[in-house]
């Protein structure tokens, strides 16, 4: 059950709220107890300071000897205390300053012999409030908790005893019982609503993962085209445009590894196909003696191409895997150029090519791996020759801006279609509307392209009115020190 997102998360969120919801709920209530309370306290202070007051009436009119007959003031004290019991269940009695009953405050309600009060506490409680002082405090005793109010009775700023008013513990909680069962109910409620609202709120967040987990396994099965809708929270949208921002790079990744295959496939199917009908034919005497020689060159011309292929895909394998590792140093790249055209001389004059060098004889020293860049030089040149008509015109141009290095190889062939120009750096792409079917693998472009990556600099199909233009960047070098003769 708990294996899921789902439960978790709203196991987690249930429990942090029917914590808060325990703990708000308890503070509530004792706050709103202990605030009743102090005002059922304060309430029966106020009417002990009423009852002090009207015994020090009584006792100014000398009224107070014996108490043997009753007078107005009396048996409006009488009264009082009839009230106060009525309303809050309290007992009310007078004492005088050695701890008698000099007045029973309810003669209706209590006799001497049935006061409530425990007579030793009364005489404890009394020490304190002769002192002028007044006490509240809640007791134990026989008949149970009680409160106890005790005020000075005071006349003529002098205390002569106290007035204590007593109500049992459990009357002051009955009338807040009612509350507990209140907030208990407000809190099921709150609980109840946030269940809701979590269960709605958690479903929604879970909804787009299990989505996720759902196209997740389409993919593996490949189903590449499956995306998940982008909706819920900004973090939910986001995850959901990254995944499926992930699924187009997948499917893009399985059709370039299908057209990797197919591509293959075709380039080696194409010239074993040519060796083995012409061996064939040589082994089963379809060709004649004096024809062979021609068609073993044209075997040899297949294998060539054949090797040329595999090594291609060896080299890029290589530098995509991170295998090759540069050996960067500084060496003029104007010789480098040279180097390569010299190699590629047959192949110019066959086509009677006319080339043209666009830079200086001084060096220009860059700072690159030699070897990586001659095979650049080589690709984007051969790729020159191959689509300029004979007679046609080749430029290599060098060029320097602060520590970047710029060359470019222009030809006038038919140039590249904006069609093909996004996809002329990928493996084995071929732009046959533009260029002549069969020339090349489709592999010295990519080749170039993860060279100059490797060297953190680029390559670029530059905009030209006739031919095709290609430019790259590299990392302006130093010159050598000049070496010193020893003495």
């Amino acid at each position: 059950m708990f294996r899921s997102i789902f439960p978790r998360l709203m196991t987690a969120i249930l429990a942090a709220i029917l914590i808060c919801t325990l703990g708000l709920s308890m503070g509530f209530y004792v706050t709103t107890r202990n605030n009743y309370i102090d005002t059922r306290m304060n309430e029966l202070k106020v009417q002990a300071y009423d009852i002090a007051y009207l015994a020090s009436r009584v006792r100014s009119n000398n009224m107070l000897s014996g108490f043997g007959y009753s007078t107005a003031t009396e048996n409006y004290i009488s009264w009082k205390a009839n009230t106060i019991y009525d309303e809050f269940k309290a007992y009310s009695v007078v004492v005088d300053r050695t701890g008698q009953v000099s007045l029973f405050a309810a003669p209706d309600l209590m006799q001497e012999q049935d006061i409530p009060f425990d007579r030793q506490r009364i005489i404890d409680t009394l020490a304190v409030v002769l002192k002028g002082k007044e006490v509240v405090e809640r007791q134990n005793s026989s008949n149970g908790p009680t409160f106890t109010v005790a005020v000075p009775w005071v006349d003529n700023g002098v205390v002569l005893g106290a007035v204590f008013i007593q109500t049992a513990a459990q009357t002051v909680y009955a009338t807040f019982q009612g509350l507990a069962l209140k907030t208990a109910l407000t809190a099921l409620f709150a609980l109840l609503l946030a269940c809701v609202s979590v269960f709605l709120i958690t479903r929604q967040i879970v909804k787009p993962l299990r989505n996720m987990a759902v196209v997740a396994g389409e993919l593996a099965e490949g189903h590449f085209d499956r995306r998940v809708p982008v909706t819920g929270s900004r973090e939910t949208r986001e995850l959901a445009s990254a995944f499926n921002l992930m699924a187009v790079q997948l499917e893009a990744l399985e059709q370039t590894r299908r057209d990797f295959i197919a591509n293959v496939s075709h380039e080696l199917r194409s010239p074993m196909t040519s060796i083995q009908g012409f061996l064939q034919g040589m082994l089963d005497g379809t060709i004649p003696a004096e024809e062979q020689k021609q068609y073993m060159e044209i075997v040899l011309d297949e294998t060539r191409r054949l090797s040329k292929l595999v090594g291609n895909l060896l080299n890029l394998s290589r530098m995509e895997n991170d295998t090759i590792q540069l050996a960067l140093s500084d060496f003029d790249l104007h010789e480098s150029i040279r180097r390569v055209i010299i190699a590629n001389l047959p192949q110019l004059d066959n086509k009677q090519l006319d080339l043209q060098l666009s830079f200086n004889e001084e060096p220009l020293y860059v700072n690159a791996d030699p070897e990586q860049i001659e095979q650049v030089l080589i690709n984007l040149l051969s790729n020159a020759i191959k689509y300029t008509p004979e007679g046609g015109h080749i430029s290599i141009d060098t060029a320097q801006e602060g520590d970047t290095i710029r060359v470019t190889v222009r030809d006038d062939g038919p140039g590249i279609l904006p069609e093909d120009a996004p996809y002329i750096f990928d493996r084995f792409y071929k732009a046959d509307k533009s260029h002549t079917v069969g020339k090349g693998t489709g592999l010295g472009l990519a080749i170039c392209k993860r060279i100059l990556e490797k060297h953190g600099q680029s390559i670029r199909l530059v905009p030209s009115a006739t031919g095709a233009a290609f430019e790259f960047t590299l990392k302006s070098g130093h010159a050598p020190e000049p070496a010193h003769r020893e003495a």
